[in-house]
């Protein structure tokens, strides 16, 4: 990175003539620095920032965003729908795998007898309360412990 340094030349005269102002050089570069008495304004390490188009700072190399599901496939649509007709808020004709008017309101009809934001929308606790959350192996996974030590005899 290259620093703009500021060099000045003093001359040594006692004192310049009456009507006469001191001689001062100056580099190229220093005529973008601050006037005299002032600090200079720091400058901004550009190899780790930018500015965005709305002017806010930000790191060059920000971890690049997850892509994000924007809607359910219609297979999942239809273990949705598959669950409200179980549960008897949806007529099994209606489970189409298409996400419709019916659908939504069967959702809000199971979301206020759950006690949940009935808004018709798919949420996680709407999912989990019909049985399809995450999905978790039966398998438990082996305790640290039991692999640690040597089997005794």
């Amino acid at each position: 990175m290259a620093t703009a340094v500021l060099f000045v030349a003093c001359v040594a005269q006692a004192a310049p003539p009456a009507g006469q102002k001191a001689v001062v050089a100056k580099s190229p570069t220093a005529s973008k620095s601050a006037p005299a008495g002032q600090k200079a304004p720091a400058k901004q390490n550009t190899a780790t920032t930018r500015k965005s188009s709305n002017s806010r700072v930000q790191p060059l190399h920000a971890a690049a965003a997850r892509p994000r599901q924007l809607q359910p496939t219609a297979d999942r649509y239809r273990q949705i729908q598959d669950a409200l007709v179980a549960k008897g808020y949806l007529k099994a004709e209606q489970a189409t795998g298409s996400w419709d008017q019916n659908s939504v309101d069967a959702l809000k009809r199971f979301q206020a007898e759950q006690k949940l934001d009935a808004t018709g929308k798919i949420t996680s606790m709407s999912l989990i309360a019909l049985g399809l959350g995450p999905k978790h192996d039966s398998d438990p996974l082996p305790s640290a412990s039991n692999d640690a030590r040597p089997e005794q005899h």
